[in-house]
């Protein structure tokens, strides 16, 4: 079945990831808002943060988004946008 995955993160200073499911493996935009008062942080494939700057965004196919975790300022936000096909 296709669903289609919208939302948007709020994130803190502490990791979290991009879905609340154990497996969620969909092809999806991700976006740093513009209005974001700082870079986030991506968790790297080594652990190391992967910084994001306001406004960039990344299209990834068919990534787990539980394993997809992000940081940054509390306040900023990050929109996931996309489907399981």
């Amino acid at each position: 079945m296709n669903n289609i995955v919208q939302r948007v993160i709020d994130v803190t200073g502490q990791y979290r990831a991009c879905s609340d499911l154990d497996v969620e493996v969909a092809s999806v935009d991700v976006l740093a808002l513009p209005t974001n008062t700082a870079p986030v942080e991506f968790e790297g494939d080594t652990g190391s943060p992967v910084p994001w700057q306001p406004g960039e965004w990344h299209s990834f196919g068919r990534i787990n988004l539980a394993l997809l975790r992000v940081r940054g300022q509390a306040g900023d936000r990050v929109t996931v946008v996309g489907g399981t096909w």
